[in-house]
C-alpha cells in the first residue's frame, strides 16, 4: 500500500502536528550539519507525533539497510543490518514509495524475524530522497496491528522532507560524507554508538567462527562536569577531544574506539591473543589517559582521568547487550572502589 499526501484532504496533518514539525525544523537548524544528531532528533520526536512505539532511520549501504538512528522499541537494535532485498524498508528504497503494513504477520514483504524480535505488528516506511536517489528510510513502528492512518503518513512525509534536506547538505561536499556523518561523533571524529554496535556484532560473528576471544571496554571520563562548571563548556570540549586522542593513540590499529555519548566511551578489541593479559592491557591504557593536559586558552592544567571496565567474549557472553552490561558493571565497580578510597563524592 502506498500513500501520496494531499494537503486538501481530511487526512492532512492537523494544525498542532504542523506546529510540532515547524518546531522540529527549528531544532534541526540549531544542530547544523550534525547528521547523526539530526537523525536521532527525528526518531525521538516521531514517536509522540504519530503515537508510535518505535522509529528508525535506515540508510542503504551496499546490499544492506542499516539502523543508523533508533528510538522506542527499536533503540536496542541500533546498528542492525537487514538485507535490502527482503525487507519493507529495502522495498521502499527500491520503489521510492511510502509503504505501510497493517500486520507484519500477514505481509510477505517484511522481514518477519526482525519484526518479531522488535515486537512490532504495523509500520510505515517513508523514503529519504537525496537528489535522484533514495538513500534511506524513515520507518515508524507500532506494537498493535493496523495502527497507522493516512494522516500519520502525511505528517511523517513532512519529516522526511526535513531529514532529506539535511542529508543533501551533509553529503554534497563529499561522496562519503553522508555515511561518515551518520557513523561518527561530530566533536571527536570517533565512531558513534551505531557504528560501534555494528562493528561489535560483526566481530562477534567472526569470533564465533574462529573460536577466538574479543574484549569490550566501557570507559567513563571522570570529572567532565567539574571542568564544565569551573572553566566552561569550551574547556570541556577540549578535554573530551584530548581524552579521545589519547584513547585512540593507546590502542591497536585494529581496535575501535567510540564515543557513545557525553563522557561515555567504549573500545572494541577483536582477536585477543591472550585473554589472561587483558587486565594488564587495561592498566596500561589507564596510565596513558590518566594525566593532566594543558588548556592553552585559559593557561590551565586540567585533570583527565577515567574509570574502566572490561568484558570478554565468550567468557562473559556472546551477545552485544551481555558484554556491554558486564563491562559497564565492572566500570562502576572501579568507580565505587575509588570513591571509597577517596572518601568523597564522585564528580
Amino acid at each position: 500500500m502506498a500513500w501520496t499526501p494531499d494537503p486538501d484532504s481530511p487526512d492532512a496533518p492537523t494544525r498542532q502536528q504542523l506546529l510540532e514539525v515547524i518546531s522540529l525544523q527549528t531544532d534541526i537548524a540549531k544542530l547544523g550539519l550534525d547528521l547523526s544528531g539530526v537523525m536521532n532528533l527525528v526518531v525521538e520526536r516521531a514517536l509522540p507525533l504519530v503515537n508510535a512505539d518505535g522509529a528508525v532511520v535506515e540508510l542503504a549501504e551496499g546490499e544492506d539497510m542499516v539502523y543508523r538512528a533508533a528510538s522506542g522499541l527499536a533503540q536496542e537494535q541500533l546498528g542492525l543490518r537487514l538485507k535490502l532485498h527482503g525487507s519493507l524498508s529495502g522495498l521502499c528504497v527500491r520503489t521510492g514509495e511510502v509503504l505501510t503494513t497493517d500486520d507484519s504477520e500477514q505481509d510477505p514483504r517484511v522481514n518477519l524475524l526482525a519484526c518479531r524480535k522488535l515486537g512490532l505488528r504495523s509500520m510505515i516506511a517513508l523514503p529519504l530522497h537525496h537528489q535522484a536517489v533514495t538513500v534511506g528510510v524513515l520507518k515508524v513502528m507500532a506494537r498493535a496491528p493496523a495502527h497507522f492512518r493516512p494522516q500519520q503518513a502525511a505528517v511523517l512525509t513532512l519529516l522526511t522532507e526535513v531529514l532529506a534536506a539535511e542529508i543533501f547538505f551533509a553529503a554534497k561536499y563529499a561522496a562519503d560524507d553522508l555515511f561518515y556523518r551518520a557513523t561518527h561523533d561530530e566533536l571527536t571524529g570517533l565512531a558513534n554508538r551505531a557504528l560501534f554496535l555494528d562493528k561489535l556484532r560483526s566481530a562477534l560473528s567472526l569470533q564465533r567462527r574462529q573460536e577466538g576471544a574479543l574484549a569490550v571496554l566501557m570507559i567513563d571520563m571522570d570529572g567532565l562536569k567539574l571542568i564544565n562548571d569551573c572553566y566552561g563548556h569550551g574547556a570541556g570540549d577540549a578535554a573530551i577531544c584530548e581524552f579521545s586522542r589519547r584513547l585512540k593513540q593507546s590502542v591497536r590499529a585494529t581496535d575501535t574506539v567510540a564515543r557513545l555519548g557525553g563522557d561515555e566511551f567504549a573500545v572494541l578489541m577483536p582477536a585477543i591473543a591472550n585473554p589472561a593479559l587483558l587486565e594488564q592491557g587495561t592498566q596500561r591504557l589507564m596510565a596513558k589517559v590518566n594525566h593532566p593536559f594543558h588548556y592553552p586558552k585559559l593557561d590551565e592544567e586540567l585533570t583527565l582521568s577515567a574509570s574502566m571496565g572490561a568484558a570478554l567474549a565468550p567468557e562473559d557472553g556472546c551477545e552485544p547487550d551481555e558484554l556491554l552490561e558486564k563491562a559497564d558493571q565492572a566500570m562502576y565497580q572501579m568507580k565505587r572502589r575509588r570513591k571509597q578510597a577517596e572518601g568523597g563524592e564522585e564528580t
